[in-house]
């Protein structure tokens, strides 16, 4: 089979391969896809995951393609209807963890290292701290390893545990016994594991695994080790070289203890196969340079592509009024580092790979006579006020190289200036020679500040501060909200000249909210005092809202993705309270006031009285929110870089957080739909982002776009407006900031001077000669314009 990718993508389409949608139904789906415009399906992590699986990312067996999804003949059979479209497939790549199942024996090598211990020969896979915990009775320097999985302390659940043969059963749970302990009675029989059964509330204190993230279902793995990365990618290698996968996306480069050495083998191991990263850059942070890959799946173009389109001046009145409202000053860097601070503090979701990195520390300062006495104490928080501060996901530092100048600097800021958190800089930055335990700290500090990023921000204070939701994103700076057309123009030139083949997203499986739903959300950034007003008579309409800021995220979850069911919204504002961690949790959840919450909700949408009033401000700013949609489609379908879609988002997408975003997609009706698309019809907001999409990418195609070269409008009106060519044939239009635009009275006589020549609107159709062209006319029909000069 020969793969049908010798360049890079022109778009890629994502979709999402569950129980409910498998590789037969993406089969079935390739003439569309075609037809639509895209050259590469982008497919959801392909390996064996744990049953019922409807992502993907909780591996079990690398060894074979999913027997859920179809296994691999129904993989080939996909790439070779893909190639016959001219299409090819870029997979999902999970390296950072596996699945901890239930039961248990559906992770082969992790259910040999729970028999065998630290003898097991699978035992390098898997990031385990042997020492931490107190070994077998029989072995008690040797260690094992905890399973928080009982749903009580242990001596609560002892008669619900079993001696089955070689195996220990509890409820759904089945764990292999050490040889040689069958007979054992039950407590000594425990004592002699290679295993601690545990209450499931111990984990943040006391796991001596590393998860992804805060998940203790998913157990890191050692990727830098030569064996792991081998085996637990021979089969996506051997698809590959045989032409059914054309490229690669990586999830989590930062849980890797070495995310450049991996990229480069997987380079090697490939040819150089087209590869972009789930890499998360907060601010100004860039890509690392040496890393051998194409770039990023895209968000920090989402946050570019959003933040042209939100008001910054009315963004920062809208933080007023909800500090007003909520009667908190806190800003959004505050809530961040307030958020990244309770992560690593004693007791935080963190606390145990805070603790893992103190014992570190520990061995190496008794190691050395000059590195002596530093008291676990200071360690901790040494560690804990450096993770605090430190403003990006991770550093980069390789043992034996020179620290990268931006670790330096950023590390050197945010440590304490004594001697204490110097040591724990100097260590992290490998400034203090090498050892075996030096340079695991390298790689440790490295994932653990992942970790505390995205639970601390994203995971936590996106979720408390809710003064305008649309910023709250995967890579977002709510802190800093909306980008000038200059910046914008400003980074697509410097994406062009350095990643011009990375991704372009603005929906994903990840997005808190889809690209349809931010685009309403960012008109408020327009009309903030009235906003605020509405979000108060809301609130008075429902009646008291015990909580202000939970009030402010309801109104706005309900407002993006209107219209919603109950069902829909209640369990996304219920995950958001729980993620927030204010007034419950996962670990801690308090049941009266969730109880209330949804009450709160679902009587939100039964209100006679505020359903209409909901669905009358939906109306009122549809115009502005379809311009918003429409600039952002086009700006992502246009600007450098691969448009990776996400599935059903070549129409509006009004999904929230997981699993919302993740449901399967009628993309039989999609298909239907395109045959019309183009078809003149008024207040059709679904036909008209479609048509754009397939005119859009079907250009991508058929017109290589050339050096991206900023277009400034002239007139009253100019800075609504954001236009660029793609070389010297090509000239994208979008409408910016709508409603301001609408009350300053319409374009007027703002004008943009077409380069001289013949050109032709793609969507409308309707022709130009090169000069001024009045905005009022080549806007009327889209807020958008898509030009071709006529040769």
């Amino acid at each position: 089979m020969t793969s049908a990718a010798a360049h890079p993508p022109t778009a890629s389409y994502r979709l999402q391969l569950q129980p409910g949608f498998t590789l037969q139904d993406a089969e079935r789906a390739v003439p569309y896809l075609a037809a639509l415009g895209v050259s590469h399906l982008h497919l959801s992590p392909l390996l064996e995951a744990a049953p019922g699986s409807t992502h993907g990312y909780d591996t079990v067996d690398h060894s074979r393609i999913s027997e859920q999804l179809g296994g691999e003949a129904a993989l080939r059979s996909l790439a070779d209807e893909a190639h016959r479209h001219g299409l090819a497939l870029i997979a999902d790549v999970v390296p950072n963890h596996m699945a901890l199942p239930v039961p248990e024996r559906l992770n082969g090598p992790l259910w040999q290292v729970l028999r065998d211990g630290p003898d097991s020969p699978f035992a390098a896979w898997f990031d385990v701290d042997w020492t931490a915990q107190p070994g077998p009775a029989d072995a008690p320097a040797r260690g094992r390893l905890l399973l928080p999985l009982l749903g009580d302390r242990l001596g609560a659940v002892l008669d619900q545990l079993t001696v089955d043969g070689d195996v220990l059963r509890y409820h759904e749970h089945v764990l292999p016994l050490r040889p040689g302990t069958e007979k054992l009675q039950l407590p000594e029989l425990l004592s002699r594991q290679w295993y601690r059964l545990a209450w499931w509330k111990l984990a943040a204190g006391e796991l001596n695994y590393r998860r992804f993230f805060t998940v203790n279902e998913l157990i890191a793995v050692r990727m830098e080790v030569p064996e792991v990365f081998e085996a637990t990618h021979g089969v996506l290698l051997r698809l590959h070289a045989d032409g059914v996968l054309a490229g690669f996306r990586i999830d989590h480069p930062d849980g890797l203890a070495d995310p450049r050495g991996y990229l480069r083998r997987l380079s090697e191991a490939t040819g150089g196969a087209y590869t972009v990263v789930e890499k998360i850059l907060t601010g100004p942070e860039e890509l690392p340079a040496d890393w051998p890959c194409a770039g990023t799946t895209g968000y920090d173009a989402l946050r570019r592509i959003d933040g042209v389109l939100t008001d910054h001046a009315g963004a920062e009145r809208l933080v007023t009024a909800y500090q007003r409202d909520v009667a908190d000053r806190t800003t959004a860097a505050q809530a961040a580092r307030q958020g990244r601070a309770e992560q690593t503090a004693p007791g935080g979701e963190l606390a145990a790979e805070t603790d893992r990195l103190v014992r570190l520390t520990q061995r190496i300062c008794a190691a050395e006579a000059a590195l002596a006495d530093h008291s676990p104490l200071d360690l901790r928080r040494a560690l804990t006020d450096l993770f605090t501060a430190y403003p990006v996901y991770r550093p980069y530092v390789v043992p034996g190289e020179d620290p990268p100048a931006e670790a330096v600097a950023v590390l050197g800021d945010a440590a304490e200036d004594d001697a204490t958190g110097r040591l724990v800089r100097d260590l992290a930055l490998g400034l203090l020679g090498r050892s075996e335990a030096k340079d695991e700290f390298c790689a440790r500090f490295a994932q653990t500040a992942s970790a505390v990023a995205a639970k601390g921000v994203e995971d936590t204070a996106f979720y408390r501060w809710n003064a305008l939701l649309s910023l709250n994103e995967v890579g977002g700076d709510p802190g800093r909200p909306g980008v000038t057309p200059a910046e914008f123009h400003r980074w697509c030139a410097e994406r062009e000249r350095a990643w011009p083949d990375a991704m372009t997203a603005l929906s994903t499986h990840d997005t808190k909210r889809s690209a349809d739903a931010r685009a309403r959300l960012a008109v408020l950034s327009e009309l903030p005092e009235a906003w605020a007003a509405e979000c108060a008579a809301w609130t008075t309409a429902a009646g008291p809202c015990a909580d202000r800021p939970t009030a402010w995220l309801i109104w706005q979850t309900l407002l993006g993705a209107w219209p919603a069911s109950a069902e829909r919204l209640t369990g996304v504002i219920l995950k958001s309270a729980r993620e927030a961690k204010r007034r419950t949790s996962w670990i801690r959840p308090d049941e009266r006031f969730e109880q209330w919450l949804t009450g709160y909700v679902r009587g939100a949408l039964a209100n006679p009285v505020l359903c209409p009033r909901m669905a009358g401000f939906v109306e009122l700013i549809a115009p502005f929110a379809r311009s918003n949609s429409l600039s952002s489609a086009l700006l992502q379908l246009t600007v450098p870089g691969v448009p990776d879609l996400y599935q059903g988002s070549e129409e509006p997408l009004y999904t929230l957080v997981d699993p919302d975003n993740r449901a399967p997609v009628d993309l039989d009706a999609l298909a239907v739909r395109l045959t019309d698309s183009p078809a003149d019809r008024a207040d059709d907001l679904a036909r008209e982002k479609l048509h754009l999409t397939t005119t859009a990418l079907h250009l991508r195609k058929t017109h290589p776009f050339g050096p991206y070269a900023p277009l400034a409008a002239s007139g009253p009106c100019a800075d609504h407006l954001l236009a660029f060519a793609r070389g010297p044939r090509l000239i994208a239009a979008a409408t910016r900031l709508p409603y301001g635009l609408h009350r300053a009275g319409g374009w007027r006589d703002t004008v943009l001077e077409l380069p001289e020549g013949r050109w032709t609107d793609q969507l409308t159709e309707r022709h130009f000669l090169g000069g001024p062209v009045e905005l009022s006319y080549l806007l009327s029909r889209y807020p958008v314009a898509l030009l071709t000069e006529v040769s």
